[in-house]
């Protein structure tokens, strides 16, 4: 039985060592109605500051009720993203001096969309004993900002990645030991 034993380990540490799909892998979606940044740009597109309404912008699918990670934000909110001076008007775009002078009567929605497949690649022995782990991530997402004064926006603004590809590389030379090294020391 141990001499069985000993084979199975020798087995399972050989199929591990050569390979590396043994490596977790993730994806992160927010579940939209768009698959890609250019259909989600192409929806943005189509809003035209002081003639889309709220309801025109729920159908291009820009509403916090239907799509996942669109915040709501208050006037307070989009003061503190826009560092908004009272006073300072000339240097604001029109549409945020609307929102700011419209108070409690301006809301935002902040759309962050994404969809970004994540995989650990590299050796497993130096990934599961913490000395160098390697992640891949791919895919792109979208970010938009509505101003909206009495349910019509007033300011649009978008930005975001169109394509992702980015390696992520952490080394801990004394693996295991290097993250409770500090914890032994408090």
């Amino acid at each position: 039985m141990n001499v069985l034993l000993r084979i199975l380990v020798i087995s399972f540490l050989a199929l591990c060592s050569a390979c590396s799909t043994m490596l977790p892998s993730g994806k992160e979606v927010v579940k939209s109605p768009w698959t890609s940044f250019d259909d989600a740009q192409a929806a943005f597109d189509q809003v035209i500051p002081n003639e889309t309404n709220i309801d025109e912008l729920s159908e291009l699918g820009f509403d916090p009720h239907k799509t996942p990670n669109i915040k709501i934000l208050n006037y307070l909110d989009v003061r503190q993203l826009f560092k908004y001076r009272p006073g300072d008007d000339a240097h604001y775009h029109p549409g945020v001096v609307a929102c700011m002078r419209a108070r409690e009567a301006c809301l935002s929605y902040d759309v962050d969309i994404k969809d970004i497949d994540k995989k650990r690649v590299g050796n497993f022995w130096l990934d599961v004993f913490v000395i160098k782990r390697k992640e891949h991530r791919t895919g792109w997402q979208f970010k938009a900002l509505f101003l909206i004064v009495d349910n019509q926006v007033v300011y649009k603004l978008a930005g975001g990645s169109p394509q992702l590809d980015e390696t992520r590389t952490k080394k801990n030379p004394l693996g295991p030991l290097q993250e409770v090294g500090p914890h032994l020391i408090e």
